[in-house]
C-alpha cells in the first residue's frame, strides 16, 4: 500500500616519463595538468574534433571501437617485405629499426597506432630520433594528432610541427634534409593540411546507435516493459491530489516498482487509484532496427563488412571467407599500402637509398587462394620470360650468377 504520509580526493603523482622523444619532457610535465582540467566534451559533428569524436565513437560506442581495432590489428599483422630496385633484403638497418622502433614498442605495437591515429583523427605522426652509427633514426615513436599542429609557411606547405601538451610546446622545424616528422594523412577535400577521419562521416550514426543504447538501458531500469500511468479519482470525481500526495507518489513509484531489482514485483493500489499500462508504440518497435542500421552505417564508413563484427542478417557476402577476403583486399591492403609507403620514403631519405616497404601478399592467408592463381596463370604464361614474370609478381631481378 502506497503510504503518502510516511516521513521521508587525494592528488595526483606524476610518474616522470624517461625517454629519447623531443616530446618526452612536455609528455611527463603535462599529463598531470591535463587530466586535472579534462572535462567531459559533447560529440560535434560538424567540426573537426578528434578528442570529442574520438571519445564518442571510440571509447564510448562498441562497434566503433571493434572497427577501429579490427582494422589496425590486421593491418599491423600484415608481414612486410624490404626491397630495393635491384635486390630484396632479408636483413637490413631498417628491418632492424622497425622490430624494435623504440624501446616501449614493438612492431605490431608501433604498426597499430599508427593505423588507429589515421582511423581516429585522419592524420598519423612519426618522429624520427637521430643518433647512433647508422643514418637512420635511433628511434622512431608515434605522436597523438590531438596535440599536434601544422605551422604552414609563407608558400603553404608546412614549414614546422608544433606538438603541445598543457602550456609547453615543442616545435619540429622542417628545414632541407630529412625530415624530423612523417606525416600520414587520409584524403579530405577540404583541408591543405589534417586528413578526413572516418569517424566523422559516420558521426550521425555514431550519435544514433550511443542514443538507442541509452534508450535500452532506460528501459531495462524500467523493469524492460513500457511505462503506464496511474490514475487517480477522489471521492468526488475529480482527479486532483494536493503537492504532496502527488510528490510521495513519485517517491513511492522510483523505490517500490522502478528498476530492475524491483521487477515483477506487485502494486498495491489505494482507494481512487488505477494503474493503466502502455504498450510499446510502433516507434518503439522500430528502434532495435534503427540502431542496427546505424550499426551498419558505422562498420560502412570504416570498411568493415558488417558480418565480421557479428552483425545478423548480412547477406552481402556468401560466406565468412568471402567477407574477410573482401576487407582484406578492399580495406586492409590500401590502407597498408598507403602507410608503408609513405614510410619508405621518409626513411629514405634518412638512410640515403631507395627504398620499397611493402606487404607481402605471398603470406598472406586470407588471400592465398587469389595468390595462388596468380602464380599458377604466370608460370604458365610462355610468351614471358622470367624477367617479366618476376616483374608480374612484384619481385626484384634475379642477382646475376643466382
Amino acid at each position: 500500500m502506497f503510504d503518502f504520509f510516511r516521513k521521508p580526493e587525494a592528488a595526483p603523482v606524476t610518474v616522470p616519463e624517461a625517454k629519447a622523444s623531443a616530446v618526452g619532457p612536455l609528455t611527463a610535465g603535462g599529463v598531470g595538468r591535463m587530466a586535472a582540467v579534462k572535462t567531459a566534451i559533447q560529440p560535434v559533428w560538424t567540426a573537426r574534433n578528434t578528442v570529442s569524436l574520438t571519445r564518442a565513437g571510440f571509447q564510448n560506442n562498441p562497434v566503433g571501437f571493434r572497427a577501429v581495432r579490427l582494422i589496425s590489428e590486421a593491418a599491423a599483422a600484415l608481414p612486410l617485405v624490404l626491397q630495393s630496385p635491384e635486390q630484396r633484403f632479408d636483413q637490413h638497418p631498417l628491418l632492424t629499426l622497425l622490430r624494435r622502433p623504440n624501446p616501449a614498442q614493438g612492431r605490431a605495437e608501433f604498426l597499430e597506432a599508427i593505423y588507429a591515429q589515421l582511423l581516429l583523427s585522419g592524420s598519423a605522426y612519426i618522429e624520427a630520433v637521430n643518433g647512433g652509427d647508422t643514418p637512420l633514426p635511433s628511434e622512431l615513436h608515434v605522436l597523438r594528432a590531438d596535440r599536434m599542429r601544422v605551422v604552414p609557411g609563407a608558400d603553404g606547405w608546412p614549414a614546422a610541427y608544433d606538438y603541445a601538451v598543457g602550456g609547453r610546446k615543442h616545435r619540429f622545424v622542417m628545414g632541407e634534409g630529412a625530415a624530423p616528422i612523417c606525416h600520414l594523412r587520409a584524403y579530405h577535400p577540404l583541408d591543405d593540411h589534417y586528413g578526413l577521419s572516418p569517424i566523422e562521416p559516420a558521426a550521425a550514426a555514431l550519435d544514433v546507435h550511443s542514443s538507442a543504447s541509452r534508450w535500452s538501458k532506460a528501459l531495462l531500469d524500467n523493469a524492460a516493459r513500457p511505462s503506464g500511468a496511474i490514475v487517480f479519482r477522489g471521492e468526488d470525481g475529480q482527479g486532483a491530489m494536493t503537492a504532496e500526495q502527488f510528490t510521495r507518489l513519485q517517491d513511492e513509484m522510483e523505490m517500490h516498482h522502478q528498476g530492475a531489482r524491483n521487477a515483477g514485483r506487485p502494486m498495491l493500489l489505494e482507494g481512487g487509484l488505477d494503474w493503466k499500462p502502455m504498450g510499446f508504440s510502433p516507434s518503439d518497435m522500430e528502434f532495435h532496427k534503427t540502431k542496427e542500421a546505424a550499426a551498419r552505417e558505422i562498420a560502412l564508413a570504416f570498411g568493415v563488412p558488417p558480418m565480421l563484427l557479428g552483425m545478423p542478417g548480412d547477406a552481402t557476402y556468401a560466406n565468412y571467407q568471402e567477407a574477410n577476403r573482401g576487407f582484406y583486399r578492399l580495406t586492409i591492403l590500401p590502407l597498408a599500402a598507403k602507410v608503408t609507403d609513405s614510410l619508405a620514403h621518409w626513411l629514405s631519405a634518412h638512410a640515403g637509398e631507395a627504398l620499397e616497404l611493402k606487404p607481402d601478399l605471398d603470406q598472406l592467408p586470407a588471400l592465398a587462394i587469389e595468390r595462388d592463381q596468380q602464380w599458377r596463370r604466370v608460370a604458365e604464361a610462355d610468351f614471358l620470360s622470367e624477367a617479366e614474370k618476376r616483374a608480374l609478381l612484384g619481385l626484384p631481378p634475379r642477382p646475376e650468377g643466382a
